[in-house]
């Protein structure tokens, strides 16, 4: 092993040359906490090299080969000294593949605010995150200051870790054991949930496996190659977007657009001045669904070529992913944005009800029908709100949704109709309607079930009465809805309760959008109040 100075210490590091010399490329191996060190590292490292990478591993202090005590290091320092030594081994001119173990995480997300766009992948092994106020603490014997911090429920939620992964484009790979003692299964969701933000993402389930992947890896060779073809995989979405565009025609820019809770969206500008729209779904669990999911968007989008209704056209689907990195689907843009503001909130609901009657409106041969809506909530689903005062409400809500569904007459349904979904143009008299995303649930069902959607989401935003107005707004443009108040809160009851537990994960797109005064107690008083304002016979 080599070794170079710094941080008053002898830090340790192996570094294994390709047999191609023209590699630019420095894949940089970080080992977790205790008694880790690069040692058992050796074998992803000659993985790597096989593949043609040059590949480096370091002992930080007080690990292995490396000088120094263990209490005596923080995360600070391991930043510094990973920094040091990739500073020192690395020609300047390489790209960056950074892949860190457990407590690593954390440094794998320091080292990428550090060096940016230079690092091509990250790969993520059962990772820890750790509070912004524990970053300069030694570790000290297991009874300092760092182990109460870390010990503190939900301490890792202020970690700068979680904001450097939301903001990293590259390739990201989370490997995740089937049995993991160590991670929280909370920290390892914020992390995934970050890192779909921006990153091209791929999820590695180890089903075998337990926290200590290092080992792991060392010994399941299989998992080990499975592993390195993730983190080392070439990007493809934008070489099957190119072969989409007219000849001549190139994407000159690509943006992220801000608000897509289920997917990643970006906004493409082409060198024609054509701004197109790729959709793709990252997450697992919609990454799992996509085929269903986006073939039917496709689907639906033809349908409303020949409509009034002011939906996008689709140029080009993948639902598979056999192309892309994700399933994904290429989309025209539409004008306007989403707007979540209280500027000009009762003339945008106004054209939300109208609107929503149009969509409601569209013939559909009967052999052309989409699929029947799929119910998003049981009663064993519900998740009461913490600390609630009223369960007996709550009760009596679930109780409502465990009976048999009314009978209704069918109509299109968006399914997903909000204004999370909606883009407007325009102020004051000016103020359009300019268009209706996100076709993927598209179903055919009561109209109740969608105006019943569209309450619950403007409840959350503004508060009960904005939600309980809503029914009365699309009757007075020609809506109908069942004429049978039993039948109709049963509707408002089925979307309410499906936002239990899930109303902070469908506000967060809403808080990219600066609606930060949506905390999870103000949804949950909200959707609390609604609920109960429904029994009162509100609405219904």
């Amino acid at each position: 092993m080599d070794a170079i100075t710094c941080d008053g210490e002898r830090i340790s590091h192996t570094v294994r040359e390709p047999r191609d010399a023209a590699v630019a490329v420095t894949v940089v191996l970080l080992h977790g906490a205790g008694t880790s060190s690069s040692e058992r590292l050796l074998p992803l490292l000659g993985e790597f090299t096989g593949r043609g990478c040059r590949a480096l591993a370091l002992d930080f202090s007080g690990h292995g080969e490396s000088s120094g005590a263990l209490r005596e290091l923080s995360l600070e320092r391991r930043f510094v000294q990973g920094r040091a030594v990739i500073d020192r081994v690395v020609p300047e001119g390489d790209e960056l593949v950074l892949v860190g173990f457990s407590m690593s995480g954390q440094t794998v997300a320091d080292l990428v605010g550090h060096y940016g766009r230079r690092v091509r992948a990250i790969g993520l092994c059962a990772p820890a995150v750790y509070a912004e106020e524990a970053w300069r603490v030694p570790f000290g014997d297991g009874r300092g200051a760092f182990t109460g911090i870390i010990r503190r429920p939900e301490s890792w939620r202020t970690s700068r870790a979680l904001e450097a992964f939301a903001a990293y484009e590259g390739t990201a790979v989370l490997v995740v054991p089937g049995t993991d003692h160590v991670i929280p299964p909370a920290v390892t969701e914020a992390v995934e949930e970050a890192l779909t933000v921006r990153s091209r993402y791929r999820r590695l389930d180890l089903e075998r496996a337990d926290h200590h992947l290092a080992r792991w890896l060392r010994y399941e060779a299989d998992d080990r190659r499975r592993f390195v073809d993730a983190v080392l995989a070439e990007p493809r979405t934008f070489d099957w977007v190119a072969k989409q565009l007219p000849d001549g025609e190139r994407v000159r820019s690509v943006h992220r657009l801000r608000g897509g809770g289920t997917s990643q969206m970006r906004l493409l500008r082409t060198e024609t001045e054509r701004d197109l729209v790729l959709r793709s779904f990252v997450k697992p669990f919609y990454r799992r669904h996509a085929p269903g999911l986006l073939t039917r968007e496709a689907e639906v989008l033809g349908l409303l070529a020949g409509t009034d209704v002011p939906a996008a056209e689709c140029v080009a689907v993948d639902a598979t992913a056999e192309f892309c990195d994700a399933p994904s689907l290429l989309m025209t843009r539409l004008p306007g944005e989403v707007r979540v503001d209280e500027v000009d909130l009762d003339a945008r609901v106004e054209l939300l009800a109208r609107q929503l009657m149009g969509v409601h409106g569209v013939t559909v041969p009967q052999g052309a029908r989409p699929r029947p809506y799929q119910a998003w909530t049981a009663p064993e689903r519900v998740r009461l709100p913490e600390g609630t005062a009223r369960p007996e409400l709550w009760g009596r809500a679930m109780e409502v949704i465990g009976r048999e569904a009314p009978a209704y007459e069918g109509c299109f349904l968006h399914r997903g109709f909000h204004p999370g979904n909606v883009l407007f143009t325009g102020a004051g008299e000016g103020l359009r309607l300019s268009g209706v995303v996100d076709w993927v649930e598209t179903s055919w069902g009561p109209a109740d079930l969608d105006v019943a959607h569209c309450s619950t989401a403007l409840v959350l935003l503004y508060g009960v009465e904005c939600g309980l107005r809503f029914a009365e707004r699309y009757a007075a443009h020609g809506g109908v809805l069942s004429g049978d108040p039993r039948a109709r809160l049963y509707w408002r009851l089925l979307d309410a309760l499906a936002f239990a537990p899930y109303a902070d994960k469908v506000a967060r797109p809403w808080r990219e959008l600066g609606r930060t005064d949506l905390t999870p107690q103000v949804l949950a008083a909200r959707l609390e109040a609604y609920i109960g304002a429904l029994f009162g016979g509100a609405g219904v």
